[in-house]
This record gives C-alpha cells, structure tokens and sequence, in this order.
C-alpha cells in the first residue's frame, strides 16, 4: 500500500480557514516522511479561540507564513496530484481542502482517497469511540494530538494496522474487506467515500438543500448529552438535521453517534459519565454499534 496521510487544523469554523497542513508519506506499508506546514489563512488575523484552544497554533504564529495559494502552487499540489490520500474524519480533511481550493478558485486535483474513521469501524467492530487518540490508544501509536503533521502521522501509522489486520493490500480491496468505496476528487467536482448502511427517515426536519451525503451524520442517528461549548444544543441538532442526519434525545440501539459536551459533576456523580453515556457503555457490551464522540470531534465534522 502506498499513501499520502493528510491533517487539516484551522484557524475558525469556517472550512476555508487552514492555519496548518500535515502530510505522511507511505511506501509499501512503511512510513518513510513526514512534512507540515503553517499556513497563513485568508481570514488572518481571525482566529476563534475555541479552534486556537484545541490546536494551540495563534496568529502570531502564522503571521510570516505563506497563504494557501502559494504553499499550493509551490509544494502541495505536486506532492498530492494523482495520489491515494487517507485522512482520519476524511470528511472534514477533503472538505477544507475543497473549500480552501475554491476560494481562491484553483481547480481540483485528481486524487483518490478514503477515510481510516470509516474503516476503523470495520477493522475494529464494536468499540465505543472511533476518534483517532482512542484508536491510537488501542494499537499503542502515542503522538501529540491536533498538530497537523503528528495527526497525519499517527493515521498514517493507524492505518497501515488496519490494512495488515485486514489483508488489504490494493484500494481495490476496500469494498470487500472494508466496506466502503473509494472517493474522489477531480477537476470541476469529486465523488466522497461511502458505506452502505442506511437508516430511517429524519425525525427533526432539516432543510434538505444542505444535506451533506459525504458527512459522517449523513443518515445516522446522533443524541447529545451534557453542555456544549461552542453553540447551544438546539442549533447543534438543526446542523445535524441540515446535514440529513437524525436527531434523538434517547440513546437506543439505533443510535449511531453519542456527542458528549461538558458535565456537571454535581449531577454526573464522580465517575463523570451522564445516563447517556452508561447507557451507551451498556448497550455497546450487548453488541449495538454506538460510538461516544467529544465535542471537538463533531465540530470538525459539520
């Protein structure tokens, strides 16, 4: 398997805002580089000081670094042309590549890629969480979290476990061993990669003009437990709607997605785990597919 790993930090919410790019590259199943760089996104100097909590990268820091335009031309472009790229929530990754591309009206790439969240799930059925710390936990990878080349790192690492636990060794294997297809991106447009599973209809009505068949939520079912930083419940449920997923206030065997915000301890007790997220735990040791996901995690993904 060769294969370009790639991690996106940005400066705001907005998917066009890059402050940093990591890229690990992967020759037949070894790692053999590791590059990242600062960007100077085109909203500089704003930075919301929740992304600037979560990466630690602030404006000063990028105040003396290329914008995305020009890293493009002279570095990525070259290295990511005509490659297989694997990020972790590929969703997010490819959607700031698309976005940021589009703002300064550059054209696509042609390019290939898959997301190791996806395949993680079918590698390692039935854990409780799917982010990529946990999953580096679990198979012993330790890195410094939400830098972009150490993110693109230990995917790259997560990945080639995968691969060897599931005898792939060609993307033409992904359909059957890992259960989901290829996507692409090309000049004028890209095709994202999915997984077969469906779901019911909605339960709370989104606008159907937004739906996002490439996100994670796309038709899944998402409860949220404790209070979220970054916006109130009732507005992160609409985005969930909008993007054509489905919103619960009960977690059940359907569910597909706890997100879990801040708790309060006074209600919680001291092992710090809401109704919800035992409920989960339970439901998960009788063989339901749900996977607990931190708020910094759902952001990066709608």
């Amino acid at each position: 398997m060769n294969f370009i790993s790639i991690d996106f930090e940005t400066a705001t919410s907005e998917r066009n805002s890059p402050c940093e790019i990591g890229l690990t590259f992967v020759k037949d199943g070894k790692v053999i580089d590791t590059q990242s760089w600062l960007i100077k996104p085109k909203c500089y100097p704003q930075f919301d000081p929740f992304n600037i909590a979560i990466h630690g990268i602030e404006p000063k820091d990028v105040s003396g670094k290329l914008e995305f335009n020009k890293l493009w031309k002279t570095k990525l472009k070259p290295l990511l042309e005509n490659q297989f790229v694997i990020a972790h929530f590929a969703s997010f990754d490819l959607s700031v590549l698309r976005h940021t591309l589009e703002l300064y009206k550059i054209p696509f790439p042609d390019l290939q890629y898959s997301c190791s969240y996806t395949f993680s799930k079918k590698v390692w059925p039935k854990l409780l969480s799917y982010d990529l710390k946990s999953l580096c936990n679990l198979n012993k990878i330790s890195f410094e979290h939400h830098r972009a080349g150490e993110d693109s790192l230990a995917c790259a690492k997560l990945s080639i476990k995968a691969f060897k636990a599931a005898e792939v060794n060609h993307i033409d294997d992904f359909p059957r061993k890992l259960g989901t297809t290829i996507g692409k991106l090309f000049v004028g447009g890209y095709k994202p990669s999915e997984t077969k599973r469906v779901h019911p209809a909605l339960t709370i009505v989104g606008d159907s003009s937004k739906h996002d068949h490439e996100s994670i939520f796309y038709k899944k079912s998402v409860v949220f437990t404790g209070t979220l930083s970054s916006m109130v419940r009732k507005d992160a449920q609409q985005t969930v709607a909008d993007i054509g997923g489905i919103n619960s206030d009960i977690v059940s065997k359907e569910t597909d997605f706890l997100v879990v915000g801040q708790q309060d301890f006074k209600r919680v007790g001291e092992d710090g785990m809401s109704r919800k997220q035992e409920k989960a735990q339970s439901l998960l040791k009788k063989g339901s597919s749900i996977e607990v996901m931190a708020e910094s995690d759902f952001l990066r993904n709608v």
